[in-house]
């Protein structure tokens, strides 16, 4: 730790880079780029879907895609909410008041991910359509979320690495006790933005466009899945565990949301692996063409 403290002195200090977690602010009300990430990753993701669902086979008609992105935003508040509570801070069911507050502790994405598949089954048995395909559909749009997500984290200051002496450290302020001087760190929420968002989005990008995956159901959502459990996985080596969760990290040898992400690996394999199986003749919602 001395030698990380020494190097920081020839790092970028994360202050002199004039970010600030508001946007602006009047009267009572502000805007913050932890809320900004949200609405643009849900506005370009619901974009991109109703770009998707006019390719032959769509599991879907584009008068859909208004209640699906609904149920898609409650399944992600409410399920990111309750995942961050119940994998993070679970003593918050102790004070109920404070789950409320969204800002106190922040979000889970292994949460918002249960809740939104929760989002899409319910969406899909009310308008008898095929859940697993129309998550193969969704889950091409994530990365964008993902990717301001992680933004917005890095603009917050937040979720910030281990100590480092790459080129690229930055010094985060109050990332130690007071009276301590604070290590150059990794800016772990680049990495995740690059591995995914930028790029877990060209690889689903690819699979839609450019292969018959989307004919096969599960198998998009399931490349998703192997796809960020293990861009998550690895970024983790780098990402300071949160502060509640250090004694459970050092016990157990991996962080909480390494250990979250193992299921959604193994998940996703199997969802690939069977894909096939699934396949038929695919009757589009919307379109003209059906496809073998």
């Amino acid at each position: 730790m001395i030698y990380f403290i020494a190097a920081a002195a020839g790092h970028i200090r994360f202050e002199d880079l004039g970010l600030h977690p508001d946007v602006f602010s009047i009267g009572f009300f502000t805007l913050r780029w932890y809320s900004l990430a949200y609405i643009a990753g849900i506005l370009i993701g619901w974009w991109m879907l109703l770009r998707m669902l006019d390719q032959p086979g769509a599991p879907m008609a584009r008068r859909h895609a208004d209640d699906l992105v609904f149920y898609a935003t409650l399944g992600i508040i409410l399920g990111g909410r309750l995942g961050y509570v119940t994998f993070y801070a679970p003593e918050m069911f102790l004070h109920p008041l404070r789950i409320l507050r969204l800002w106190d502790g922040g979000m889970s994405f292994h949460g918002g991910a249960i809740g939104t598949m929760v989002g899409i089954i319910l969406f899909a048995r009310k308008n008898k359509l095929n859940w697993l395909r129309i998550h193969d559909y969704v889950a091409c749009v994530v990365p964008f979320g993902l990717f301001f997500g992680r933004l917005a984290n890095f603009v917050n200051g937040e979720l910030w690495g281990k100590p480092a002496n790459v080129p690229w450290a930055i010094v985060f302020p109050h990332t130690v006790p007071y009276g301590m001087i604070d290590p150059a760190r990794h800016p772990s929420q680049l990495y995740e933005a690059a591995l995914e968002g930028l790029l877990l989005l060209a690889v689903m990008s690819f699979a839609f466009w450019r292969t018959k995956a989307r004919y096969d159901p599960g198998k998009l959502v399931g490349l998703f899945l192997v796809g960020y459990g293990c861009a998550r996985f690895v970024v983790e080596f780098f990402r300071e565990p949160d502060s509640q969760l250090r004694a459970f990290a050092e016990h157990t040898g991996l962080h909480m949301g390494q250990w979250l992400c193992v299921p959604m690996i193994l998940g996703g394999a199997y969802l690939m692996a069977t894909a096939a199986k699934r396949r038929v003749r695919v009757e589009p919602t919307w379109g003209t063409e059906s496809v073998a």
